[in-house]
């Protein structure tokens, strides 16, 4: 494949990924008006909790989809793959933005909306880790970190997008009519997309390094092999714990944070998440392009223990004196880290897998560590509300680096 056509079929692999972080953040954004349409209570905190609780429900979907579409992808090839789990995606979103509310169809409305997201969760439970390891294939050793790196960044384009719309519909709508409906209007714009992506990942050319496997895997043989390989896929859920951890803090749970928390209006929370990721997408690359040329396992230590000398201070000073100029500075700050260590660890992840079982063992490692970090609005939410300390994220994140550190010392490249 061409240098040409590698950018080419990066950008149409990541346009599908897009999609599915621009539903988990357009959830993550709206989830009080989306506690309160599907779960009403009276109390706002329940709402919330319920709401969060419902976001990482999808999380629980994603090792079962891991397992079971990750061995079919690697039986059909990666662009079949691409496109099925599109189309699972497509429907739960589909699902979400149409369900009328609880107080016009009852018990029915949350059980519609939970679906939804189980089905999200068990697609995405293998499109990260096939989008990730299309682009490890088609990239060449020497641009391997920068190439993969394209898969975070196209998560940040829609992390920005979708907090752009936001910043954009709470100008022109007053809260009620925002926490009444004005939701639905980004999950319906996601829809309108879709078609869209279907065309441009039908057009994606097979890797050649699944047109070299002379006998695609069989499902007893790849569960085989992560039963030996049981220390590979360990520390990559340790390794992802980080990334998805420092990432939902940076994203979904901002706007929340910012307007619950620290008190903040909604329009500037968002605001701040615009900021992080259009800064994400500019780091990502530039981060995976150096890990390219310094190695990974440097960049994975410098950024961990980054996180743990920083995360708690930052925290305690933002909750301090609250503002919009601080809560960007944190989120910016903590953004950084972010970039540096995911710039790292999505391709390094692709690097310490057997390639037989790669999309796999990646979608499942990765699958079983977003089964605790995606839950991080909810557990910092709690943590909040148990402690009565309002800089509990920080603790949450240091955590975090924690697990991200010991994978970083312990894990070695998969010997090809």
């Amino acid at each position: 494949m061409t240098a040409r056509g590698r950018i080419r079929a990066a950008a149409q692999v990541a346009s599908g990924n897009m999609l599915e972080m621009y539903d988990f953040m357009v959830f993550g954004y709206y989830a009080a008006a989306i506690g309160r349409a599907f779960f009403p209570s009276g109390d706002a905190y329940a709402e919330l909790m319920m709401s969060f609780a419902t976001f990482g429900a999808g999380f629980l979907m994603r090792p079962l989809g891991a397992v079971i579409l990750g061995a079919y992808v690697d039986r059909i090839g990666r662009r079949k793959g691409l496109i099925l789990t599109l189309a699972l995606m497509s429907i739960g979103t589909l699902t979400l933005a149409l369900t009328p509310a609880y107080v016009q169809i009852g018990l029915l409305a949350p059980l519609l909306v939970l679906c939804g997201r189980l089905l999200q969760g068990f697609s995405a439970g293998v499109e990260l880790g096939s989008t990730s390891v299309y682009l490890a294939e088609i990239a060449t050793p020497k641009t391997r970190g920068f190439v993969v790196s394209f898969q975070s960044a196209s998560q940040q384009v829609a992390v920005a997008a979708a907090a752009a719309i936001g910043v954009a519909l709470t100008t022109v709508l007053s809260p009620d009519h925002m926490t009444a409906w004005g939701w639905r209007i980004p999950l319906l714009i996601g829809c309108l997309i879709v078609p869209v992506l279907f065309f441009l990942r039908r057009n994606l050319q097979e890797t050649e390094t699944f047109k070299h496997t002379r006998t695609p895997p069989r499902m007893a043989e790849v569960l085989r092999t992560i039963l030996v390989e049981w220390r590979i896929i360990g520390t990559g859920i340790l390794m992802v714990l980080m990334t998805t951890t420092s990432f939902y803090v940076i994203t979904a749970y901002t706007p929340a944070f910012g307007s619950r928390v620290l008190h903040l209006s909604t329009r500037a929370s968002l605001l701040v998440t615009l900021c992080v990721g259009l800064a994400n997408f500019i780091l990502l690359p530039a981060f995976g392009a150096l890990s390219d040329r310094i190695g990974r396992r440097r960049l994975l230590i410098a950024s961990t223990v980054l996180a743990l000398l920083t995360a708690w201070p930052v925290m305690h000073w933002l909750v301090a004196a609250p503002s919009f100029e601080h809560l960007l500075a944190a989120e910016i700050w903590l953004a950084v880290i972010y970039s540096a260590y995911n710039g790292a660890a999505v391709v390094y992840l692709t690097e310490i897998v057997p390639p037989r079982i790669r999309t796999t063992g990646f979608s499942l490692a990765y699958s079983l560590a977003t089964c605790i970090g995606g839950f991080t609005p909810t557990i910092c939410t709690w943590l909040i509300h148990t402690t009565g300390d309002r800089a509990m994220p920080g603790a949450w994140l240091s955590l975090a680096a924690i697990c991200g550190l010991v994978a970083a010392l312990v894990s070695r490249p998969y010997a090809r």
